[in-house]
């Protein structure tokens, strides 16, 4: 028999957007995993009548009537899922009195009074024995699935895309049909969250941060927890039939993951939980990136991918979201607001603890210290840097620390929770005093203003310093928002991580509509496999070559050359020419162009310089080049100040639709240059600004490049700008019908390097020759072909 590994088949695919790159996945996937099931079933029905000395009509009439028994099985779930649907269908509601215990019985306050000093017990570590330490892990239902189809996407709202594509389509059921059955099977799908998106306990969701929610719903269900706090949407021993009516109710149709979640508030049951038996017979399984890529997250859910096909989608972001997930900042304020609540709580218990407890708590202790002062006195020293994790660590001892036997402490201990919790009850109690002695109080300085324990926080880069120094490194730097003294750990290889998934799948699918350049999967992300075992498969746009132009714009409408590197881009000139040309480009695109730019804070530069007066020598009055594009087009920007996205796209649309045209400047990586479409008139028009190259010369960067061979260093450099360029001017040209201009603005798009970097759909529209050098040419190019579509 083949092994897993024979088995295993890892594919990068790159398909277009919204052009049916949903439904081919769903097609694909789904048609396998129904000709696999009838191909096991037919296998396994061979394996039983092998030659055991019986007649061939008794080992035919075993074959059958197995076959009969699976398949009427299987119509005998169909049918309960085919009532619960048209129950659905009627309006009923999912549970009556016999099936929703739970509701009638409503609990208090789940949130447990801390204002009495008798109270103060519940802060204290109870005793801690190490030998749990090296436990085995909890069994994986996953172990025993039939294989399933795991997707997985960046976001929930694109998922939710992906399962109304799902709901679109029929298969044909998994076992052949006899002559006498109507047989048929529906898709079993189901929507995994987070607690964050599946809690329906309004104690616990009010908190909102993620890591809170997780915190308190463990809390409310751990050991010698009364009765009367316990969560009581939890499921336990006596639900089982509960449980299994919300999988049947979960399996019946197609839902996302706020079906679920309401789903659970009508049973009365929690839908994070008591999805989990659900897992089993489901055959697609859709959950957001981190669910997928971080291992405990996989381990809380007891998800096992052994033996599955996991399809990755917008896979453009993989190798960031990896780094995004593993990596992690601390500031000195937090490692400080840490240190005093850590002696504020020794102060009350050091005499209380004993044995392992007084140990790891020491412990904790001194690393926080070592940490705080080592990072004190380097960000005097410097701005940033990297930071060698022997020298980060050598205070004080700390080197002798065992790291992992401390996580797994603060972990059982929930040592973060109690600190946080005694600073909470002691400060409440110094307030109460102050009332009543008419004094003001003190400011709650040492309670951290995050939904989470700063020790918690803590205690997550504590965890990342675990990892191979060959993976990240550390580095110390400025907060961006407060300007303090941070260290941050920063995952440099991806693959270990990703690594995990790909040995225990059956199949490893990454597909995305703009994953060119590919070479840096192979490369960053599969550097151990075998070249046999990766293949690449990339998939033509539906469209018609004479709907799409793109333009490589080396020159403005003055003759100046066009070059935003970040020695130039600044000046004044430079950003003069760049208004002429988008003035005179909003003069023959018609209705919506998105102008996407290398940065927020290029963008606003620039706005700036347009919004100012030229001078004039003559008493006529001269428009400034930001009044000029107003003239042209209604103007919008995109900000990043949080302002909504939602109202700047609904006023641009608006504008569109009433005749004077749209000019949306954007930010490459921003909020609108992935998961909003510029189909149809709100596209018609893509000006991408320069090459949006990350800054090369912070630690950061300079560590990723070290870390990459030297010669390839400058080839992930481009690759990470390109695969973002591709990204935001993929926005435009969602389906067959559309069409749209791209202009590229600046010399080095006419390169043959940075051209092949460009998706193969855009290469195709791509206009060489004397649009290179005069900018009439790119005016005359882009008039005809607006004038050939009727749009002029």
């Amino acid at each position: 028999m083949p092994s897993i590994r024979l088995l295993r088949m890892d594919v990068l695919v790159s398909l277009n957007h919204q052009l049916g790159k949903s439904l081919s996945l769903i097609c694909g996937a789904l048609t396998w995993l129904r000709e696999h099931k009838s191909k096991s079933l037919e296998s396994q029905l061979k394996e039983d009548g092998k030659d055991d000395g019986a007649p061939d009509w008794v080992k035919q009439f075993a074959r059958d009537e197995k076959k009969r028994k699976i398949l009427q099985e299987k119509a005998d779930m169909e049918a309960q899922l085919a009532k619960i649907r048209e129950k659905e269908k009627r309006e009923r509601q999912l549970a009556n009195g016999s099936l929703n215990p739970k509701i009638k019985r409503r609990k208090g306050e789940i949130e447990v009074e801390v204002d009495r000093d008798d109270d103060e017990a519940q802060f204290c570590l109870e005793d801690y024995e190490s030998g749990d330490e090296d436990s085995g892990a909890k069994g994986s239902l996953g172990d025993t699935l039939s294989p399933a189809i795991f997707y997985c996407s960046r976001t929930h709202s694109q998922l939710t895309q992906f399962i109304n594509e799902l709901r679109r389509v029929t298969f044909p059921p998994s076992f052949p049909e006899e002559e006498d059955s109507t047989l048929e099977e529906e898709v079993k799908h189901l929507s995994l969250g987070s607690r964050k998106n599946l809690c329906i306990n309004p104690k616990v969701t009010k908190l909102a941060n993620p890591t809170a929610i997780n915190e308190r719903c463990l809390e409310l269900q751990r050991s010698g927890v009364s009765e009367a706090s316990r969560c009581e949407f939890l499921p336990g021993k006596d639900d089982r039939v509960v449980v299994r009516d919300f999988r049947d109710h979960t399996l019946a149709k197609i839902r996302d993951i706020e079906d679920l979640a309401s789903l659970g508030r009508k049973m009365g049951v929690c839908p994070y939980y008591a999805s989990r038996p659900t897992i089993k017979p489901s055959e697609i399984v859709t959950l957001p990136y981190p669910l997928l890529l971080q291992k405990s997250a996989r381990e809380a859910l007891d998800i096992s991918l052994k033996g599955h096909v996991v399809i990755v989608d917008e896979a453009h972001n993989l190798m960031s979201a990896i780094s995004s997930i593993y990596s992690i900042t601390v500031s000195l304020a937090q490692l400080q607001r840490s240190q005093a609540q850590l002696d504020i709580y020794l102060t009350k218990f050091k005499n209380r603890l004993k044995g392992k407890n007084k140990v790891y708590v020491m412990q904790t202790v001194r690393i926080i210290a070592s940490l705080a002062s080592y990072l004190e006195e380097i960000s005097k020293k410097s701005k940033e840097g990297v930071i060698a994790p022997g020298d980060l660590l050598a205070m004080q001892g700390i080197d002798q620390v065992n790291f992992y036997k401390l996580q797994t402490y603060l972990n059982e201990s929930k040592l973060a929770r109690k600190v946080e919790g005694y600073i909470v009850h002691k400060e409440a109690k110094e307030q109460e005093k102050s009332k009543l002695t008419n004094k003001p109080g003190g400011a709650n300085i040492l309670q951290s203003t995050a939904a989470i324990p700063v020790l918690t926080h803590i205690q997550g880069f504590l965890l990342a310093l675990t990892n191979p120094s060959v993976e990240g490194k550390i580095f110390h730097g400025k907060t961006e928002d407060k300007n303090d003294p941070c260290l941050r750990y920063m995952l440099l290889d991806p693959a270990h991580h990703f690594q995990e998934i790909v040995e225990e799948a059956r199949a490893v699918i990454l597909a995305g509509g703009t994953m060119e350049p590919m070479s840096d999967y192979t490369n960053h992300l599969f550097p151990y496999l075998p070249k046999e075992k990766v293949r690449t498969l990339s998939c033509g746009h539906v469209i018609p070559k004479e709907n799409l132009t793109a333009l490589p714009v080396t020159k403005g409408p003055g003759g100046r050359e066009f070059e935003f590197t970040f020695e130039k881009r600044m000046q004044p000139a430079m950003i003069e020419e760049l208004g002429r040309a988008i003035v005179n480009l909003c003069q023959v695109i018609p209705h919506g162009v998105v102008c996407f730019f290398p940065s927020y804070a290029y963008l606003e530069f620039v706005v700036s310089q347009w919004c100012k007066k030229p001078t004039s020598t003559s008493n006529t009055v001269t428009k400034s080049l930001w009044e000029r594009l107003e003239d042209r087009k209604a103007v919008f920007r995109e900000s990043n100040d949080g302002s909504s996205v939602e109202q700047v796209l609904r006023e641009y649309a608006q504008a569109i639709d009433n005749g004077k045209g749209g000019l949306l400047l954007s930010v490459v990586g921003g909020k609108m240059s992935e998961g909003i479409n510029f189909n149809d008139n709100l596209g018609r028009g893509i000006i991408m600004v320069g090459l949006p190259f990350p800054n090369s010369n912070t630690a950061e960067w300079r560590a990723k490049l070290e870390h990459v061979e030297k010669a390839a260093g400058r080839e992930f450099y481009e690759n990470a700008c390109m695969r973002a360029v591709n990204q935001s001017i993929g926005r435009a040209i969602r389906h067959r019908e559309d069409y749209a201009v791209i202009a590229l603005l600046d010399r080095r798009y006419s390169t043959d390097k940075i051209a092949s970097k460009l998706p193969k759909w855009i290469q195709n529209g791509l206009v060489r020759g004397t649009v290179d050098k005069v900018f009439g040419e790119v005016m005359a190019i882009t008039g005809r072909f607006f004038r050939a579509k009727n749009a002029l």
